[in-house]
């Protein structure tokens, strides 16, 4: 507790200080374009990786990035998605993965989780995770599927997203784009889908004309969803 004080102090004396102008501006409200979406895991920081400020992103974070498909039911995180793009009119929804990810482990290792049965009933929303790197990746070696599914479940969650309503409408009406994102904790490198390719690469080597996600993820869906992917762009 003491070097969170510490923190605070030090945030009131020095970084609130040098950026009064921006505070007061965002006294007055907010108007991020990006609605992140990501883990809990204590080593991601959305405004960290992207170099973003205060109000820059509205940021959905919970344990293993998971959006529920809509059901209808109220819910944290479809409130909060239906308030960021009816509410706050963000332009583009980033869902980012990231390696070495506890979710991840858990929905591969279900008896682990006999201690956490709310974690357990929680990852039910990635089964189809779960199923796709069963099925699709039987010669990987154990090790290997842990960030294999991490990028599978970007997209599984990318598809969750689409049956929100609010999500719907605003890709119906070119106002809304999607983004899957992974971060490698290890080496601070962000891979991005490519829809040219079906892989997920740097996003350093993303060209002009590559494009967001589309509607339907399941159709671009190819080849081992490895970090890096090729390395190129067709």
């Amino acid at each position: 507790m003491h070097q969170l004080v510490a923190g605070v102090h030090n945030f009131q004396g020095n970084v609130f200080r040098n950026q009064q102008e921006l505070f007061q501006r965002l006294a007055k409200g907010q108007s991020p374009e990006t609605l992140f979406i990501t883990c809990s895991d204590s080593r991601i920081d959305p405004n960290l990786i992207t170099q973003t400020e205060p109000g820059d992103l509205f940021v959905l974070r919970n344990a293993g990035n998971i959006v529920p498909a809509y059901s209808g039911t109220a819910g944290g995180e479809i409130a909060s998605i239906e308030f960021a793009i009816a509410g706050l009119g963000v332009k583009q929804i980033v869902v980012c993965g990231h390696s070495h990810c506890g979710a991840i482990k858990g929905l591969l290792n279900p008896d682990q989780l006999e201690d956490m049965p709310a974690v357990r009933d929680w990852l039910k929303h990635a089964e189809a995770t779960r199923r796709i790197v069963k099925s699709k990746y039987k010669d990987k070696k154990k090790e290997d599927l842990y960030e294999i599914a991490a990028e599978e479940n970007v997209l599984t969650q990318l598809e969750n997203l689409q049956t929100h309503p609010a999500v719907a409408v605003a890709l119906s009406q070119g106002q809304l784009s999607l983004h899957a994102w992974m971060y490698e904790i290890e080496s601070g490198e962000v891979y991005g889908y490519d829809t040219t390719v079906g892989q997920f690469i740097p996003l350093g080597q993303f060209r002009a004309h590559s494009k967001p996600v589309p509607s339907r993820v399941l159709d671009v869906r190819s080849g081992d969803a490895l970090f890096g992917g090729s390395g190129t762009i067709t």
